[in-house]
């Protein structure tokens, strides 16, 4: 009699049938029920958790959207319109999108502080951190079209303001601007070709770069708030011993928080989803008017920093080019970080005062960026702006010198639970 085939399922049933279609099982179990984090994880890891949560309410919202949506210069406003009075909970969904973008950009800024905190971009998690770069780079750019596709008149000069940007690149400039816009100004082939970026290109990158994120920290291994190495130490059947299976400890963990960020979620779109004018600007809830200029035309709030630095380079320093070189240089200086950091230790914890105070300053200064491109370029703010611009460069640019000099504490040899 010939033998039964031999078969890949682990189980039986529809699970088995699928594990031998496809590694459901397997996958389950590397990169959550088997995978081993450490056990010291805080509250500052529940960020990349709740950026995943507000990804997927991005998606999901996004595309019931488009559903009622038209990217026509003529009706974008008046659908929008549509959506908030006629579509059947349609003011939910608009002010959960709304809404979802700003708290995106707060959890992926404080996943980024953690990361600066804890030392999680040093070596062997370069690539995670570069990832990390891209998908805040790419963030930016989806908020940015989504920002514009409402086509209220903040929306349209904001674009306006934004995209003319380039126009002060040598050479390529003015050509460069025309082929954003696709026409010689702001109009409805820039709303149409914003709106496929922004409903499928840029989505489909971002998903593949969180993949690529999630992949590449599970090859290496989460950091932790001691940035101890877990993997030194294991029992004799492979596991580290000062880490847990991130199911169920994590995942509990995880839902804990979720649960915490869902309520205040809940709240400001319930209570305060303009959030005093920072989510939703009041000259957005007029439509786009090329004749009528807002009094201040300001981005968004989570584009205020660059902002301020882009309006921080005075005029009398000739061509704008210079602000947008700033500007630029704020975001790309991020990706050079593994290798600017030269501690002998990772955390923060065991760093010396010259970096807490450059860290403390730094976050201070970004804070008060942001303040200041919020604000008109008078007064005290451009003097602000110049003042805070220079510490946002001076804690990279000097990371070489004062990391690799400052005293550090000794590191322990396993983790510990203590804050």
């Amino acid at each position: 009699m010939a033998a039964a085939p031999e078969t890949a399922g682990t189980g039986k049933g529809l699970i088995g049938w699928i594990d031998e279609r496809f590694p459901l099982t397997k996958l389950w179990k590397e990169h959550v029920a088997e995978y081993y984090a450490p056990k010291n994880f805080n509250f500052w890891y529940f960020f990349g958790a709740l950026s995943l949560v507000v990804l997927a309410n991005q998606l999901v919202t996004g595309i019931f959207l488009t559903m009622s949506y038209k990217p026509s210069a003529a009706e974008a406003f008046a659908s929008v319109e549509y959506i908030m009075r006629d579509v059947e909970w349609g003011w939910l969904i608009r002010y959960m999108h709304s809404t979802g973008a700003s708290a995106f950009f707060i959890v992926v800024y404080l996943h980024m502080f953690r990361a600066l905190l804890y030392g999680s971009h040093r070596r062997p998690r370069e690539l995670v951190w570069i990832f990390g770069c891209l998908i805040f780079l790419l963030l930016m750019a989806e908020a940015f079209m989504g920002y514009v596709l409402p086509w209220g008149n903040m929306s349209y000069w904001g674009a306006q303001v934004i995209v003319s940007l380039f126009s002060s690149l040598p050479i390529i400039g003015g050509t460069l601007v025309e082929w954003i816009r696709g026409d010689y100004n702001i109009a409805d082939p820039t709303l149409n070709r914003f709106f496929a970026l922004h409903v499928a290109a840029l989505p489909l990158a971002l998903v593949f770069l969180v993949v690529a994120h999630i992949m590449a920290l599970h090859e290496v291994g989460s950091n932790n708030p001691d940035g101890i190495d877990i993997k030194k130490y294991k029992d004799d059947k492979g596991r580290p011993l000062d880490g847990v299976p991130f199911h169920p400890y994590y995942t509990v963990k995880d839902t804990l928080g979720v649960a915490g960020f869902l309520m205040i979620f809940a709240a400001v779109i319930f209570f305060a989803p303009n959030f005093f004018g920072l989510f939703l600007e009041s000259p957005n809830f007029e439509p786009a008017n090329p004749l009528q200029t807002p009094p201040d035309i300001t981005p968004v709030w989570y584009f205020t920093p660059f902002y301020a630095m882009l309006r921080a380079i005075p005029s009398a320093f000739g061509t704008q080019v210079w602000g947008v070189m700033v500007m630029g240089a704020a975001i790309v200086v991020l990706f050079f970080v593994p290798w600017l950091d030269r501690s002998p230790v990772r955390s923060i914890r065991y760093k010396g005062p010259i970096y807490k105070t450059m860290l403390a300053v730094f976050s201070v200064s970004f804070v008060i960026l942001a303040v200041c491109g919020m604000k008109p370029p008078s007064g005290i703010y451009p003097i602000l702006a110049r003042v805070c611009t220079a510490l946002y460069f001076a804690f990279f640019l000097l990371m070489p010198w004062y990391t690799k000099f400052d005293s550090v504490q000794p590191v322990p040899e396993r983790v510990t639970g203590h804050a």
